[in-house]
């Protein structure tokens, strides 16, 4: 036999079939959720999963305010980050963001960036991820379709 009988088939941006999709975030444990959110961005749940392309879907995640932490998590765990200058080392904890305005949208993003690649691509694939705080959204029009991401590993 010279030839193969079968091809590799990889996704490219035109190809890939992306879609909508509503993830109910009230009394989910938050990292939980974020690998879980990470997946479906980077599209891993999908037999046409593709390394190098955006072939995930776009996620809205709703009722954000409303999601778990277990054990001390809230007041015990720490964010770092650095504003460049001597000194200038700042600490987190989920308790303090979620008391800021938009406080929901930024501990949930973080948690989810941390969960995408360090590369361009995740920085594309963070783009596709809407978060709202409370139930509604603005996105009727594309009919995104309701999950339970309990039912995904």
């Amino acid at each position: 036999m010279d030839t193969l009988s079968y091809k590799t088939i990889s996704a490219n941006k035109e190809t890939a079939q992306k879609e909508w999709v509503v993830v109910d975030a009230a009394d989910q444990v938050l990292g939980r959720l974020g690998s879980k959110v990470a997946k479906l961005l980077r599209g891993k749940y999908k037999p046409n999963f593709t390394p190098h392309v955006d072939c995930g879907d776009n996620v809205i995640i709703i009722n954000a305010a409303q999601v778990k932490l277990t054990g001390k998590k809230w007041t015990d765990r720490v964010y770092y980050s650095y504003t460049g200058y001597p000194g200038g080392q700042r600490e987190n904890t989920p308790a303090s963001i979620m008391a800021k305005p938009n406080g929901a949208d930024k501990l949930v993003r973080r948690v989810v960036k941390g969960m995408l690649p360090k590369n361009k691509l995740g920085a594309k694939l963070l783009g596709n991820l809407y978060i709202y705080e409370g139930a509604e959204h603005k996105h009727e029009a594309q009919s995104p379709k309701v999950i339970d991401i309990n039912s995904y590993k």
